[in-house]
């Protein structure tokens, strides 16, 4: 069971990793496109924009953290990472949702990433349970 937990965790962040470079590069580069495919609506002012690429370098920054820890899902670091990144990928969701339910923003993309960062957050909820029942006994 252990080396199922860190086969588990080490795909996990490896997915991760990849995901999230991919998002933060874009947000990074072209983070109008992003916008509008996620949200309907691309940012229009300048400030927007800049928000948009300062939220991609800190999407990049978690990739770079989840591709890093890979190889030592039995550190504490890497437990804490999939803490993190369970804590992230719901606050996404509830982000989207309420901006949704309020204004009803959304664009083509908006449920594929609703449902993507549900999925992630359930699977770092699953490698987080079972990192505690294995540290348990």
């Amino acid at each position: 069971m252990p080396g199922n937990l860190g086969a588990n965790s080490k795909l996990l962040l490896s997915v991760t990793g990849v995901i999230e470079a991919a998002t933060g590069l874009a947000l990074l580069l072209a983070p109008a496109f992003l916008v509008q495919v996620l949200l309907g609506a691309a940012p229009d002012t300048p400030v927007g924009t800049t928000a948009a690429r300062v939220a991609g370098a800190a999407v990049l920054s978690l990739a770079v953290a989840c591709w890093l820890a890979r190889d030592d899902v039995a550190g504490k670091a890497a437990k804490g990472l999939v803490t993190a990144m369970l804590f992230y990928n719901f606050a996404v969701v509830a982000t989207l949702v309420l901006e949704w339910l309020r204004h009803g923003t959304s664009g083509i993309a908006f449920w594929p990433v609703v449902a993507g960062h549900i999925a992630l957050g359930v699977w770092c909820l699953a490698c987080g349970l079972a990192s505690n029942r294995i540290a348990d006994r």
